[in-house]
């Protein structure tokens, strides 16, 4: 791994963030805090104080008056085990406004609101004498609080803390696992696969985790700008009384794969330098579960802003894997398949290099595979290529690697089995996203990964996994628990399949994904070869078409956790709605407000006659004229879903 330079690094996202730290700012004359320490979102429904009173920092939340969050825990934690931040003195308070919209190179609406308050409390530590600021910040759709540096230290752990209002309930995960739903003080999600003897022992659980509050209210804990940091789980607070708190990941998520299990040493400790600041602690708030997906944007918002400069060349698409077993003539027909389905991508997975094994070197192609041919061929026909490379490799060969398949023409890179945990682990996906975004390279990082507003500051960051997705089958309930928890956080590459016997959903259920889960590179048809499809019209498949991956609009219609979801999204002049029902069938309604003006065509797939087997239901297409006025009626077998175009007349 290329070491990072910490100062530089540093420096470069200070420099990169200060037009957007101009922008309406206005400071206060420093002084000692009499009383706790406010920040009010632009419309006045979110609260957020901080309080340096009582000898220990605290943050509470309000939103329209009433707790989402009681005086919390804040602080750090020294690498000898002393807290920094109890009986901190307050040194000088600063105040700004942000104002206006950002926008991104790829997301779910157009234009990113970035209006906030936000409060910087420079402290320092009597036991001490260490300077640091806490700052904190209050959106329409949320708040955040970091600390900032003023000084080098070495860490040993974070005090932050969430101290939920009584009878929330908790919705959590560990790696690819089931969600369990309980108090904060029970929280222990069960990790899927099985952790090994290098992972973070005790009831822990990996962000995001969604809190619904006892009047329906919902809040969604997540972290961004991770950078130079290591990735953040949460766990029971020592107290019950003071509900969940952050735990530092000591281990990578998923050691496993090569050079796995057993021999990863944990990281107890980090330093950070002068200037640092620790990612944000977000509270995505909506007035419901379904208001979370429109409000994801805030976790990029939050982050450094673009370090790469021109991004005009990163693309969003669709795309579709070359299987195995690997031949120039089977490559070729997957390409040819992409082309008549109007795909962006075609991707080599695991196993095209090298002597076919996973640490093999990733600059040569197994014998008998004219990659180059391939490559050419696609790109004649306006489609990239993507290849896929173990984190082995990538640590080996990295600059061989990106210097080839540049001249290669390749056009994103898909690592596996990536680390990300620790600092070093987090460096190292930096700094390798970086690297690939210098040779005009995507990336889609795999395994136990969790989103964290990279994409902003990297934009050629298209994807990412850390999900239970279509590669295992899941359960409908599980398909339709994903939009309020994992896919509120960022990008989450599902793996969507199509027509296959092992699927628990109805075909229009996996069609309805590509709306509903948002992901700038979408993958189809995962477990497909051409074949398949040869012979057949299937005119259901018109709706993976036309279905984009990035969005000038979203709107979240309806949804509860584990229940059912309806997501509309505009792209252009079309919208695109797919709802989802677990087991349970259901009918659901869809008011069309959302079209405005005018008359539309609406091509609905929808689920026909149930058949035994959820996945032998048939998809049934019509057309129905509507309008804004218009409510339509969803009907959903069990496990089944529906997924409409919305047209202009």
């Amino acid at each position: 791994m290329v070491p990072v330079d910490r100062r530089r690094f540093i420096l470069l996202a200070a420099a990169a963030a200060a037009p957007f730290s101009v922008a309406s700012a206005t400071l206060a004359k420093p002084r000692p805090a009499a009383a706790p320490l406010r920040v009010v979102s632009p419309d006045g429904r979110v609260r957020l104080e901080l309080d340096a009173r009582a000898g220990a920092l605290a943050w509470s939340v309000l939103r329209d008056g009433r707790a989402v969050l009681g005086p919390s825990r804040l602080g750090l934690v020294l690498a000898d085990g002393r807290p920094l931040g109890a009986g901190a003195t307050v040194v000088s308070v600063s105040r700004r406004r942000l104002t206006g919209t950002w926008t991104p190179t790829f997301g779910i609406r157009d234009a990113y609101d970035q209006a906030c308050e936000e409060i910087t409390v420079d402290l320092r530590d009597p036991a001490t004498g260490i300077a640091f600021a806490v700052v904190a910040r209050a959106y329409d759709a949320g708040c955040a609080v970091r600390y900032r540096l003023r000084q080098g230290v070495t860490l040993g752990g974070e005090a932050t803390g969430f101290n939920l209002p009584p009878g929330v309930e908790v919705y959590s995960s560990r790696d690819e696992g089931e969600y369990q739903r309980s108090t904060p003080a029970a929280l222990a999600p069960v990790a899927h696969p099985d952790l090994t003897g290098s992972s973070d022992v005790g009831p822990l659980a990996d962000l995001p985790v969604t809190v619904v509050l006892a009047n329906g209210s919902a809040l969604l804990i997540a972290e961004s700008d991770r950078l130079h940091y290591p990735r953040a789980m949460l766990r029971p607070a020592v107290d019950p009384a003071e509900g969940l708190a952050v735990h530092l990941m000591h281990y990578p998520g998923r050691a496993t794969g090569w050079s796995g299990p057993g021999d990863t040493p944990p990281a107890p400790t980090f330093a950070l330098d002068a200037g640092q600041a620790t990612p944000w602690r977000v509270l995505i708030l909506a007035d419901n579960v379904a208001g979370l997906i429109e409000r994801a944007d805030l976790i990029p918002t939050l982050a450094t802003p673009n370090l790469l400069g021109d991004v005009s060349w990163v693309k969003p698409g669709r795309a579709v894997r070359i299987r195995k077993p690997y031949s120039t003539e089977a490559a070729l027909k997957v390409v040819a398949f992409a082309a008549a389905r109007k795909l962006d991508y075609v991707e080599f997975d695991a196993h095209w290099y090298g002597d076919g094994t996973d640490p093999g070197d990733a600059t040569v192609p197994i014998a008998g595979l004219d990659l180059q041919r391939i490559i050419d061929t696609a790109r004649a026909q306006g489609i990239g290529m993507i290849l896929y490379v173990d984190r082995v490799p990538a640590m080996r060969q990295r600059d061989a690697i990106l210097e080839t398949y540049r001249r290669w023409g390749v056009a994103g890179i898909k690592f596996g089995f990536v680390w990300e945990g620790r600092q070093a682990d987090n460096d190292f996906i930096f700094d390798l996203v970086k690297a690939c975004g210098e040779h005009r390279l995507l990336v889609n990082l795999h395994d136990n990964l969790r989103p964290a507003g990279l994409e902003r500051t990297l934009p050629n960051y298209v994807a990412l996994e850390g999900v239970r997705g279509n590669e295992q089958f899941p359960t409908a309930r599980h398909n339709v628990t994903l939009p309020f928890t994992r896919a509120a956080a960022g990008p989450i590459d599902y793996t969507i399949c199509y027509a296959n016997p092992k699927n628990q959903t109805t075909n229009a259920h996996q069609l309805a994904m590509a709306a509903v889960y948002y992901n700038p590179l979408t993958f189809l048809y995962w477990y497909d070869t051409p074949d398949k499809y040869a012979g057949r019209a299937w005119p259901d498949l018109r709706w993976f078409d036309e279905c984009p991956t990035t969005w000038d609009e979203t709107r979240a219609l309806s949804g509860a956790i584990g229940e059912h979801v309806v997501v509309a999204r505009r792209h252009g002049q079309r919208w695109f709605l797919g709802a989802m029902t677990n087991e349970s069938p259901r009918v659901l309604k869809a008011p069309l407000a959302f079209l405005g003006r005018g008359r539309w065509m609406a091509t609905v797939f929808a689920d026909g006659p149930a058949a035994a087997r959820a996945f032998e239901t048939p998809v049934v297409i019509r057309k129905v004229p509507v309008t804004a006025a218009t409510v339509l009626s969803l009907a959903l077998a069990p496990g089944g879903g529906q997924a409409i175009l919305f047209e202009p007349l």
